[in-house]
């Protein structure tokens, strides 16, 4: 039986251990930063995003647009023979009964088949197309506008970028000392990303689940984020802690689902700050299948 789990996972370690983390892609060095569906034009999210932005850079596709054969037959094309279709998840909530008075809602998982408009005949020409940039786009004001409008108290001092539970701050060091611009947001929206999971905010528990990996987990969480961020700011992806890959294998290989737990934990993170920012409502925040 094919397990969605132990696939992803699978490809993540290899991705890992070849050095290329997959969320550390220049996706927004394009006008289509992150995998969409090309008919709603929404964007994937969560381990969605890492799944298909992983097969778009592996197959060498020049569209992250998406759709089911369906959706493909709809617009009056249709998938070429031979092609091998990418798998995506959803989690949909399913009403149970405990018993005659008591019900509780679970998360179930369905996959779903999609292909590339790259491997799709017959599409109109706008759904082949990537969409075009907006002129008006400027890096720097979005990611400044995520910062801000977090709230967050962020002091600039020292040489080293945290975040402190204690004091409930972020430290990073003065902008001038970073290579670049974008250098500095993919730190700051990192550190956000930890800033989330205060108990005031999201209230992110990982140690129950991973025990003495809890901090790796919410280093991977924090990565995540920051790629999610980075890629709606048109801010290329960096891996801000390397040091943490041989952590990361350890837990994955022992954990199928880690890799979906990250991810969704990510989107959630990435959600709260772009909601707080006005850059998203919270329409846009809701699971999207395909």
């Amino acid at each position: 039986m094919y397990d969605i789990y132990t696939s992803v996972t699978a490809k993540i370690i290899a991705e890992l251990e070849a050095g290329t983390p997959p969320w550390v892609r220049p996706w927004s060095g394009e006008a289509d930063p992150a995998p969409r569906n090309a008919l709603s034009q929404r964007a994937y999210r969560g381990v969605n995003t890492l799944i298909l932005g992983m097969e778009a850079h592996c197959r060498g596709y020049s569209s992250n647009g998406w759709l089911t054969f369906k959706q493909a037959l709809h617009l009056g094309g249709h998938v070429r023979k031979g092609e091998r279709s990418s798998t995506i998840v959803f989690y949909q909530l399913k009403e149970v009964s405990e018993d005659e008075t008591q019900q509780r809602n679970i998360p179930v998982l369905r996959v779903f088949s999609v292909f590339n408009v790259d491997q799709v005949d017959g599409l109109p020409s706008q759904y082949r197309s990537v969409p075009a940039a907006d002129p008006t786009w400027d890096a720097s004001a979005t990611a400044e506008q995520v910062i801000t409008g977090s709230g967050a108290t962020i002091l600039h001092q020292g040489f080293r970028a945290f975040y402190s539970p204690a004091s409930d701050r972020i430290y990073l060091p003065v902008k001038a000392t970073f290579a670049d611009a974008g250098a500095y947001y993919a730190t700051a929206l990192h550190e956000l990303a930890h800033w989330t999971g205060s108990p005031s905010r999201l209230g992110r528990k990982l140690s129950g689940r991973f025990g003495e990996a809890a901090y790796a987990m919410e280093e991977l969480v924090a990565e995540l984020g920051a790629a999610f961020l980075s890629a709606h700011c048109r801010i290329d992806g960096r891996l801000q802690h390397a040091s943490y890959i041989a952590s990361w294998l350890d837990v994955l290989r022992r954990d199928q689902r880690a890799i979906f737990t990250a991810a969704t934990q990510a989107q959630k993170a990435a959600d709260y700050l772009l909601t707080k920012a006005g850059l998203i409502n919270p329409v846009e925040a809701q699971p999207l299948a395909a």
